[in-house]
């Protein structure tokens, strides 16, 4: 009796689930969004007008920081939301919240000086970039990719067998 083994190439590997692809982005996309917040600090005026109670033109109010935290809660949300929801809503919720955020980065360089654009649009461009993957992750996704690896595992365990 003979047992054929099929040994894949290096170059061969199972395909990464879409949710974990969308996970990933939604956590760069937010821990950008951090950096940038933290990083403005460093510009001069801002920490003197935080202190006095001004951030751009808003007074510092609990509605502002309410604002402010669910625009940095909803990627932390969707990094769960790409892993937990099923693949219909998933996709569904990503294309949406994607599509919202894409507007709202572009808003967060409005009113800035000359001096500061190399900065936003670095900033703002890899936010662009992150959030076109997602729609285009998201957009593309056909059936269940999971699926899809636990099919390919199972040949190649059909494959050892044989």
């Amino acid at each position: 009796m003979t047992i054929r083994t099929i040994t894949p190439s290096p170059a061969v590997h199972a395909s990464i689930p879409v949710q974990s692809k969308l996970a990933a982005a939604w956590t760069s996309f937010m821990l950008l969004y951090i950096y940038v917040d933290v990083l403005n600090f460093y510009k001069p005026g801002v920490v003197d007008g935080i202190l006095n109670g001004r951030v751009w033109q808003f007074n510092v109010s609990a509605t502002l920081l309410t604002v402010m935290l669910t625009s940095v809660a909803i990627p932390a949300v969707m990094v769960t939301l790409s892993m937990a929801l099923p693949a219909r809503a998933n996709r569904v919720t990503n294309l949406v919240v994607a599509a919202l955020l894409v507007p709202y980065s572009i808003f967060n360089a409005t009113g800035e000086s000359g001096e500061w654009v190399g900065f936003y649009a670095l900033s703002i461009g890899v936010e662009l970039l992150l959030l076109a993957f997602i729609l285009r992750s998201a957009w593309t996704w056909r059936g269940n990719s999971a699926g899809a690896v636990a099919v390919a595992e199972s040949d190649l365990r059909l494959g050892t067998r044989q």
